[in-house]
């Protein structure tokens, strides 16, 4: 065979096929091992709703694995398909870079290959291929690209969300002290201006609706969530949905809630991928559409964060309208009308969708410099890439580190809770109490037979059931445990 021929797999040697086979099943085979190993400890560990949004992740990329092996499959079928060459020379993204059809077929004259790599039987009728073999194998690129920075940017949001509400951990403890209970004593009155709470609300920035607007405006960007914001919320959502027992524990509950919203975050619906198509229609020479669009996801987190910091001054507002002297803890009523069409969960569908724009932006930039290089025509403006590029990063850092722990919290500002967090709550209260009552049961009995000589008073149906024991241990001692005081449940609509 001559020096540089193109040899297929009856000319390459076994060793070079083997060991090729053998990196690609061994790296594939890790990943695997590694995503189950991740599903295993979330599901030990009792984290259901990471463990579903790691489920929808699999899902994702099982999808855009379908599109890769489709593309590769069908690729020699799809690039016989042949267009008049007046269509296939209208909305091109590159158009300097555009050749007639006379200097193609000098070009196909010198290079044999070039004809069946790219127009094969077309050329000779005058037309050109739908598609070519070597742009179906840059598009299966492209979602290869774009799986890898879904995963990565998902993992940004939630780990720059949970060191957001990291610090709130110190604000959930100082709770239980009796500093706290102290300062904020139900029977002592306070004048409800003079409260911290108001006075971070409340100044002459909120007397019109649009200088309250231009204040949570810059807010979001400097101590978007106090510590007297946080305790204020939190004491009205106890009010409210759990009781006026201040041990609860309102930062894990938000975790969790957090946890639940990252599972609809990670998913890519029908109508994102239907915007993906969209995007790649309209990428056409002189539009200038992906800068145009790398202003949207930055407009709309702006314009949502505004919208929670909003809300939270709203109510400060409400409280001073109601009451002009107050007792205890400043009390915020949740209430789903605080939110766009009295429905808190829309924001979390606009923001979902927002980062998958932002995703989707950032996947174009890194394929476009991977397959074309940094001086291709898609880079043909500098200035204009640079910007594109700060954009998407910037959207990226303030969603999750500032939006969504944002959203987390004020959401609950809603009418209603989400019932299956506190029940796994109570759930994994309700074991730990099992256990204690266990035993406290074999410690009574062994006792009693030591005393008694019999077993008339411990014995006990081994097929009892937990809540049984439970029920038991509070009909003998006449009180409730104090690990399930923790979480005490009203009846309420589940979100």
């Amino acid at each position: 065979m001559e020096v540089g021929t193109v040899r297929s797999l009856q000319e390459t040697p076994t060793w070079a096929l083997a060991t090729v086979c053998f990196f690609f099943i061994a790296v594939s085979i890790f990943l695997e091992r590694l995503i189950n190993l991740l599903s295993t400890r979330l599901k030990n560990n009792r984290k259901k709703s990471l463990l579903e949004a790691v489920e929808n992740l699999k899902s994702v990329l099982m999808v855009l694995g379908f599109m890769s092996l489709m593309l590769n499959v069908t690729e020699g079928e799809v690039s016989k398909i042949c267009i008049p060459i007046k269509y296939a020379n209208r909305m091109l993204p590159c158009r300097k870079t555009i050749k007639s059809h006379d200097d193609v077929s000098k070009d196909d004259d010198d290079d044999d290959d070039h004809d069946n790599s790219f127009f094969h039987q077309c050329s000779s009728k005058g037309k050109s291929s739908l598609i070519s073999q070597e742009g179906l194998t840059q598009l299966s690129f492209f979602f290869c690209v774009l799986a890898c920075m879904h995963i990565l940017c998902n993992l940004a949001i939630l780990l720059l969300g949970m060191a957001k509400m990291r610090k709130w951990e110190s604000w959930e403890k100082e709770t239980q002290t009796v500093e706290y209970l102290a300062a904020n004593d139900q029977n002592r009155f306070r004048i409800t201006r003079d409260t911290t709470f108001a006075r971070r609300h409340l100044s002459s920035w909120t007397e019109t609706s649009i200088q309250l607007w231009i204040k949570c405006f810059f807010r979001q960007f400097f101590n978007s969530v106090a510590k007297v914001d946080y305790l204020t919320l939190r004491h009205g959502f106890i009010f409210a949905h759990v009781s006026s027992n201040n041990a609860f524990n309102f930062q894990n509950y938000i975790q969790r809630s957090l946890h639940e919203d990252f599972k609809t975050v990670v998913g890519i619906s029908p109508l994102m991928w239907l915007t993906v198509v969209i995007f790649m229609l309209l990428d056409v020479y002189g539009w200038r559409v992906y800068f145009y669009m790398s202003f949207v996801p930055l407009i709309i987190v702006l314009v949502i964060g505004t919208k929670l910091e909003m809300i939270v001054a709203k109510m400060a507002v409400t409280i001073k309208e109601n009451n002009s002297v107050i007792r205890g803890t400043p009390l915020v009523e949740p209430n789903d009308t605080h939110f766009w069409f009295s429905n808190p969960r829309i924001l979390i569908r606009i923001l979902h969708y927002t980062l998958f724009l932002n995703t989707f932006e950032m996947a174009f930039f890194l394929w476009v410099t991977w397959q074309f290089g940094i001086n291709s025509c898609y880079h043909d403006n500098r200035e204009i890439i640079i910007t594109r590029l700060v954009l998407a990063v910037t959207v990226q850092f303030l969603s999750s580190y500032i939006t969504l722990p944002l959203y987390a919290i004020v959401t609950q500002m809603g009418s209603s809770y989400k019932r299956a967090i506190l029940e796994e709550q109570l759930a994994n209260v309700l074991r730990q109490w099992q256990g204690i009552v266990r035993e406290k049961r074999k410690t009574n009995q062994t006792q009693e037979t030591d005393n008694n000589g019999n077993n008339n008073n411990g014995d006990f149906d081994s097929g009892e059931s937990p809540q049984s024991e439970v029920a038991y241990d509070f009909r003998f001692s006449g009180r409730q445990p104090p690990i399930l005081q923790e979480i005490p449940i009203q009846e309420q609509t589940e979100r």
